[in-house]
């Protein structure tokens, strides 16, 4: 039913992107995270983001601003996709806000640069953030949660995570990945049959390196293929091995 101009009036509803960003960092799977430097929540943990700055500003040009402005960090060397859209009525206080949220993987990251209206930015343990969900603002632990779970199971049927690795590594280097992400230990010989089973998931570039100590390990590089057909599986809880 279409609503009489005479007696309705739009709802004020403000539209905001925010950004789960998360890197491998010192062998921890971490997500950047920013200090609050204004009301509501001030001194809160908070995912970067904002509103959009014109009606005309496009929701991904709105997180890639955003990334940039909040973060300091390059969008060219980051994979970005839209997550979810989070409308709570009452999920900030000081107006109806609906959120976009976008995912956001990142290899070998610096040192964030606050911005915006945050005063402080920097990498946590994702562990350790979703155990203390109090500490973040807004519905942003409901928000993190369901993005670390997207990008744990990205990594099972997609190749995404050569996001996280530069742009060359070794096999073990990439099974890292998956294990520090996953929070469980891989085999080895398993692990590597099953990418190369995989059409164009990486390719070799024909050198070796001796930086993680041993015996010369080939070098790859990502290839084209984004889809793996058969996903790499996260093992069954009563199955798992946790990394530390």
């Amino acid at each position: 039913m279409v609503p009489d101009d005479k007696q309705w009036t739009a709802p004020l509803v403000a539209v905001a992107v925010d950004l789960a960003v998360f890197t491998v960092l010192a062998g921890r799977f971490v997500v950047l995270l920013v200090e609050r430097g204004i009301e509501p929540d001030l001194g809160s943990l908070a995912l970067p983001g904002g509103f959009l700055s014109t009606v005309e500003e496009d929701l991904t040009s709105a997180a890639v601003r955003e990334l940039t402005e909040e973060t300091g960090l390059d969008p060219g060397r980051v994979h970005l996709e839209q997550l979810a859209t989070y409308g709570a009525p009452d999920r900030d206080p000081r107006q109806r806000v609906i959120t976009v949220c976008y995912l956001a993987l990142v290899p070998t990251p610096g040192a964030p640069t606050a911005g915006g209206d945050a005063r402080h930015a920097d990498w946590y343990p994702v562990e350790e953030v979703l155990a203390e969900p109090t500490r973040l603002a807004f519905d942003h632990a409901q928000i993190l949660a369901d993005a670390v779970e997207r990008a744990r199971s990205k990594l099972e049927y997609t190749t995404v995570a050569t996001s996280f690795c530069g742009p060359e590594f070794t096999m073990s280097e990439l099974r890292r990945v998956y294990e520090i992400v996953w929070g469980r230990s891989l085999d080895a010989r398993n692990f590597h049959r099953k990418v190369l089973t995989v059409p164009d998931f990486v390719r070799p570039t024909g050198a070796q390196t001796t930086r993680n100590g041993g015996r010369p390990a080939a070098l790859y590089r990502p290839g084209e293929t984004w889809l793996v057909q058969i996903p790499i599986l996260r093992a069954r809880p009563e199955e798992a091995h946790h990394v530390r």
